[in-house]
C-alpha cells in the first residue's frame, strides 16, 4: 500500500493522492528515459510534497524505493531516489497531448480523471514561465530570477525531443528551462557553477537568467532558465558531419580545447583549487579499481581486461603528487559544446552525470577528467562511422590536448599516468551504461577497453 509522507499541497487530499497515482507511476515511471533505477523494481513510493500550482496543474516530489541491487556496479541510484513530477489532471485528453500520457486513474481522489506530464501541455510550460518571470513562493517551491537579465512574457513553448537525463523547454527561441529530474539535495551544479562563471566574466558558458528550488523536504535545485544558443549545433552533430563528409575535424578540435581551457582557468578562479598528495590519490585510485571491480561483476565480457586496466590506476595510486584538483564539468563530452555560426565554442551541462552523488559531483577533481571525457568522445564518434575511422579520433584528440594546452599553458599529455586512469574509469563507465540502457552499443567502449588494457 503507498505510504504519503505529509507533503505541502494546495486544496489536495494529500493521503489519498498516492492511491490514485502509485498504479500509474509503477507502469510510466520506469519507462522515462531519465529514470534512474532501470533493473530494480520500484517497491513503494513515498509522496514528499505535493503542490497545485493551477487547478489540474500538480508539482509533484516522490520518492521510489527500490528492491536491492543485484550487484554492487549496479548502485548508480540509490535505494530511494526522488523523482520531480509535473502532471496534468483532465477530464479527457485532447489528441495533441496523446504522448504525454501517464494513465487513467481507477481509484482514489483522481479515479475517472487522465493524468499526464504536464510539461508536454504549452498552458503548463507557459505558467512554468510565468512563475520564473514573477518571483515567489508557491508553498515549498520558490522562483528566482537575475534581476539584470530580462525574461519577455508570451514566449512559446516547445518540448525538447530529445529526453536525456533531465527534460527540457525552449520558450521562443531565446530560452531553454531545464527541469531536472532527479532531485537531490543541495545545490545543482548546473546552477552554481554557470553562474560563477558569470560572475568571473567567462563568455563561454550561457548566464542562469532564472531558476527554482524547494526547501521541503530538503533544500534542492528544481530547474534552470538559460539563454537558448539559436541555431548552434553541438559538438557530437559536427564531428559526426565531418565523419560522414570524410574532412578533418581538427581546427574544431584545437577551439575545443581552447575553450574548455578557458572554462577551467575560470572555474580555478571562483573556486580554490587544492592540491592532490599522496593520500588523495591513493583515494582516486581506490574508488576507480572499486568501480572496474563491481562493473566486471555486472559486465562479464569486461572481466579478461580488469588486471591490465587495474594497473593504470595503482599507478595514478602510486604517485607522490597529482597537481591541482579543481571544480570541473564532470561530464564534458561532444554532445556538451555548442557551436554557433561565428564559430565559437560554448560549454553547457554542468550537472555532471546525474548518477553520480551530488557531493560527489561537487567534489574537486583533477581538470584532466575533463580532458579524458572529452578524448573518449572523439572516440565514440570515430566508432560510430562506417567503416570506423580510429585515426580521425587520434586527430582530433591531438589537436584537442594542444589547443587546451595553448591556453592553460599546461599540456594534459603531461600527466599521462592521470590522463591514461582516467580515460579508463570512463571507458569503465561507459561500458556499464551501454550495457543497462543500450547493449547495441556495447562495442564502442569495448573498444576503448581493449586499447587501453594493451596501453
Amino acid at each position: 500500500m503507498p505510504k504519503a509522507a505529509p507533503p505541502r499541497t494546495t486544496g489536495l487530499p494529500p493521503a489519498r493522492l498516492l492511491t490514485s497515482l502509485a498504479p500509474l507511476l509503477h507502469e510510466w515511471l520506469p519507462r522515462q528515459r531519465w529514470f534512474a533505477g532501470k533493473g530494480r523494481p520500484v517497491t513503494d513510493f513515498v509522496l514528499l510534497t505535493a503542490t497545485e500550482l493551477l487547478p489540474g496543474f500538480l508539482h509533484l516530489l516522490v520518492r521510489t524505493e527500490h528492491s536491492p541491487a543485484p550487484t554492487p556496479a549496479e548502485t548508480a541510484s540509490a535505494p530511494a531516489d526522488c523523482y520531480q513530477l509535473l502532471i496534468g489532471v483532465r477530464d479527457q485528453l485532447p489528441p495533441r497531448l496523446a504522448p504525454a500520457l501517464i494513465g487513467h486513474a481507477n481509484q482514489g481522489p483522481l479515479a475517472g480523471r487522465t493524468v499526464y506530464d504536464a510539461l508536454h501541455d504549452p498552458q503548463s510550460a507557459a505558467l512554468l514561465l510565468e512563475r520564473l518571470r514573477t518571483p515567489g513562493t508557491v508553498g515549498p517551491l520558490s522562483f528566482e530570477h537575475d534581476p539584470q537579465v530580462t525574461v519577455p512574457p508570451g514566449l512559446a513553448p516547445r518540448l525538447l525531443g530529445v529526453e536525456q537525463s533531465n527534460t527540457s523547454l525552449v520558450y521562443g527561441d531565446t530560452f531553454i528551462l531545464k527541469v531536472f529530474r532527479r532531485v537531490q539535495p543541495g545545490v545543482n551544479p548546473d546552477l552554481e557553477l554557470p553562474w560563477a562563471l558569470t560572475r568571473q566574466g567567462c563568455e563561454r558558458v550561457p548566464a542562469p537568467a532564472a531558476w527554482f528550488h524547494t526547501s521541503e523536504p530538503e533544500a534542492a535545485t528544481l530547474g534552470v532558465l538559460q539563454p537558448f544558443l539559436r541555431g548552434a549545433d553541438d559538438g557530437w552533430t559536427l564531428a559526426l558531419a565531418s565523419l560522414a563528409e570524410g574532412r578533418p575535424f581538427t581546427d574544431e578540435s584545437y577551439e575545443l580545447g581552447r575553450a574548455t581551457a578557458e572554462v577551467h582557468l575560470a572555474l580555478a578562479d571562483a573556486f580554490a583549487p587544492v592540491t592532490l598528495g599522496p593520500a588523495q590519490t591513493e583515494l582516486i585510485a581506490a574508488a576507480m579499481t572499486e568501480r572496474l571491480d563491481a562493473t566486471a561483476q555486472a559486465v562479464p565480457s569486461l572481466g579478461p581486461y580488469v588486471p591490465r586496466l587495474r594497473a593504470a590506476f595503482e599507478a595514478v595510486g602510486a604517485l607522490t603528487s597529482a597537481g591541482t584538483a579543481q571544480r570541473v564539468h564532470g561530464d564534458l563530452h561532444l554532445g556538451q559544446a555548442l557551436r554557433p555560426a561565428d564559430g565559437s565554442w560554448s560549454v553547457i551541462d554542468f550537472e555532471g552525470e546525474p548518477a553520480r552523488p551530488l557531493a560527489e559531483r561537487r567534489r574537486p577533481q583533477p581538470p584532466v577528467r575533463d580532458v579524458a571525457g572529452m578524448l573518449r568522445s572523439f572516440d565514440y564518434a570515430a566508432r560510430t562511422a562506417r567503416p570506423p575511422n580510429p585515426s580521425w579520433a587520434e586527430e582530433c584528440r591531438a589537436a584537442y590536448c594542444a589547443g587546451y594546452a595553448a591556453r592553460s599553458g599546461s599540456d594534459p599529455r603531461e600527466s599521462p599516468e592521470l590522463l591514461r586512469a582516467y580515460e579508463t574509469d570512463k571507458a569503465v563507465y561507459e561500458v556499464l551504461y551501454e550495457a543497462r540502457h543500450r547493449p547495441d552499443w556495447l562495442p564502442v567502449p569495448m573498444a576503448a577497453i581493449r586499447r587501453l588494457a594493451g596501453a
